[in-house]
């Protein structure tokens, strides 16, 4: 797995943040590599209606016009796993699943892992009435009982998407309020087959190999109670997937996000951040701060590289 060719920046992460980061770097006829598992998060998305010149349009579409985008300027994509990030004087290796690669910069641009629900009984019934993905999963769902946990935009999508399949969907939200956008709690409220439970948290999961009900906790009150469900959607939103910066030594803040400067610089010198995962997107987790955040960072990458 030996190194063939050095880039000037490598990318990682395929979501909104490094694909803009590949679209700004290659109109500075920077040699990029973009290196991606998968596309990212955003695809889970079914619909979005706040992303700059489109009324509506689905994650995944969205991701793959970004994509398609980068891809015509000259970027160069890989779907690898990274596996570890090593600094060798000026340049950095990135190894992946699949061979080694060398940069003179690198945009560091992973985005997010999904929370867990974190009841003992999670791991059994993952993928037997458990899931992550409401855009993935919600047809299975017709005329069933589900539930989607938080109160983010994301839970709040999830449970319109499911409206229209699921016989009942209930929101159970540790808080007494969602914090979703208030045209999503307007919808919500409008929709009669959609019920929030609030000041509530799932304590573990019922069932014999699927999903069968849940039992829950009133914060408020210690109380517990059963609920009969088919179904659960984890929306508790994301943990930053910072780990193979900080194994490098970047600095990160308390909640694990790499702190920043206003150009995206990082603590190590040529190692760049954006989007979900840097302490300037605390301020607002969105597909369009995140795809900015890329554009500062590929134009911090040139400068760096220019002197």
């Amino acid at each position: 797995m030996g190194v063939n060719k050095i880039y000037d920046t490598i990318i990682l992460g395929a979501g909104p943040a490094g694909l803009s980061a590949a679209v700004y770097v290659t109109r500075y006829s920077l040699k990029t590599l973009v290196i991606g598992k998968g596309p990212g998060l955003m695809t889970e998305a079914h619909e979005i209606e706040n992303y700059l010149g489109f009324k509506k349009v689905s994650g995944a579409e969205l991701d793959k016009r970004f994509l398609e985008h980068a891809e015509s300027l000259g970027a160069e994509v890989k779907r690898e796993e990274v596996l570890k990030i090593e600094k060798n004087g000026e340049t950095f290796t990135v190894t992946t699943d699949r061979g080694k690669y060398e940069s003179k910069t690198l945009i560091y641009a992973l985005g997010g892992i999904k929370r867990k629900l974190n009841v003992p009984s999670e791991k059994k019934f993952r993928g037997r009435g458990i899931s992550y993905c409401a855009t993935c999963d919600a047809a299975f769902f017709k005329d069933k009982i589900v539930a989607v946990t938080g109160g983010s935009d994301s839970a709040a999508m999830s449970a319109l998407l499911l409206a229209k399949f699921a016989k009942k969907v209930y929101i159970i939200y540790r808080r007494g309020k969602l914090r979703a956008f208030p045209s999503l709690v307007e919808k919500i409220g409008k929709t009669n087959n959609i019920e929030t439970i609030y000041n509530t948290v799932i304590k573990d999961v019922k069932g014999e190999n699927l999903v069968e009900g849940v039992v829950l906790e009133n914060r408020e009150t210690g109380e517990t109670s059963e609920l009969q469900l088919d179904g659960i959607f984890v929306e508790y939103g994301h943990e930053p997937n910072s780990y193979l910066a900080e194994e490098l030594g970047v600095k990160l803040s308390e909640k694990g996000r790499i702190v920043v400067g206003e150009d995206m610089s990082t603590s190590i010198s040529g190692f760049f951040a954006a989007g979900d995962i840097t302490t300037g997107s605390d301020r607002f987790d969105q597909i369009i701060t995140a795809a900015a955040e890329g554009s500062i960072a590929a134009k911090s990458a040139h400068n760096f590289i220019s002197r």
